[in-house]
Protein backbone atom coordinates (compact mmCIF):
# COMPACT_ATOMS: atom_id res chain seq x y z
CA UNK A 1 0.00 0.00 0.00
CA UNK A 2 1.54 3.29 -0.95
CA UNK A 3 1.83 5.63 1.43
CA UNK A 4 1.49 9.01 -0.82
CA UNK A 5 -1.47 10.78 -1.46
CA UNK A 6 -2.25 13.07 -3.66
CA UNK A 7 -3.44 15.87 -2.45
CA UNK A 8 -6.56 17.31 -4.99
CA UNK A 9 -7.25 20.48 -3.24
CA UNK A 10 -3.58 21.70 -4.66
CA UNK A 11 -3.83 23.77 -7.71
CA UNK A 12 -2.29 22.67 -11.02
CA UNK A 13 0.96 23.95 -11.87
CA UNK A 14 0.93 26.77 -14.60
CA UNK A 15 2.98 24.84 -17.31
CA UNK A 16 0.45 21.93 -16.56
CA UNK A 17 -2.89 24.24 -17.01
CA UNK A 18 -0.89 25.59 -20.36
CA UNK A 19 -0.59 22.67 -21.70
CA UNK A 20 -3.78 21.58 -21.01
CA UNK A 21 -5.24 24.39 -22.53
CA UNK A 22 -2.69 24.95 -25.21
CA UNK A 23 -1.15 21.69 -26.05
CA UNK A 24 2.35 20.52 -25.78
CA UNK A 25 5.10 23.85 -25.90
CA UNK A 26 6.93 23.83 -29.23
CA UNK A 27 9.89 26.01 -30.18
CA UNK A 28 8.77 28.98 -32.32
CA UNK A 29 8.75 28.33 -36.21
CA UNK A 30 11.78 29.42 -38.00
CA UNK A 31 11.18 28.22 -41.63
CA UNK A 32 11.23 24.81 -43.32
CA UNK A 33 14.27 22.97 -44.96
CA UNK A 34 15.26 22.08 -48.44
CA UNK A 35 12.52 19.33 -48.40
CA UNK A 36 9.97 21.61 -46.98
CA UNK A 37 10.11 20.17 -43.14
CA UNK A 38 9.76 22.27 -40.07
CA UNK A 39 12.38 23.65 -38.71
CA UNK A 40 11.66 24.96 -34.88
CA UNK A 41 13.98 27.50 -33.15
CA UNK A 42 17.05 24.78 -31.55
CA UNK A 43 16.54 22.30 -34.26
CA UNK A 44 20.13 21.30 -36.10
CA UNK A 45 20.46 22.83 -39.34
CA UNK A 46 22.55 22.33 -42.22
CA UNK A 47 23.79 25.21 -44.77
CA UNK A 48 24.98 23.93 -48.32
CA UNK A 49 25.30 26.16 -51.15
CA UNK A 50 22.69 28.53 -49.83
CA UNK A 51 20.31 25.50 -49.09
CA UNK A 52 19.00 25.13 -45.11
CA UNK A 53 18.94 21.06 -44.71
CA UNK A 54 17.14 20.31 -41.05
CA UNK A 55 20.16 17.87 -39.59
CA UNK A 56 17.95 15.01 -39.66
CA UNK A 57 17.44 15.32 -43.61
CA UNK A 58 21.23 15.98 -44.13
CA UNK A 59 22.29 12.13 -45.23
CA UNK A 60 18.77 12.12 -47.44
CA UNK A 61 20.38 15.58 -49.23
CA UNK A 62 23.49 14.09 -49.81
CA UNK A 63 22.45 10.99 -51.04
CA UNK A 64 19.46 12.50 -53.51
CA UNK A 65 20.90 15.64 -54.18
CA UNK A 66 24.87 15.65 -54.06
CA UNK A 67 24.82 12.37 -54.78
CA UNK A 68 26.85 11.14 -52.32
CA UNK A 69 27.69 7.55 -51.62
CA UNK A 70 28.42 6.09 -48.73
CA UNK A 71 30.51 3.23 -48.22
CA UNK A 72 32.24 0.86 -45.56
CA UNK A 73 35.81 1.17 -45.96
CA UNK A 74 38.00 -2.27 -47.07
Amino acid sequence: MSHFQLNKDLPNHPDIVRMETDGFIENPFAGTDYFGDEIHVGDPIVEIEGEVILGSNLELYLINVLFAEFKYAE
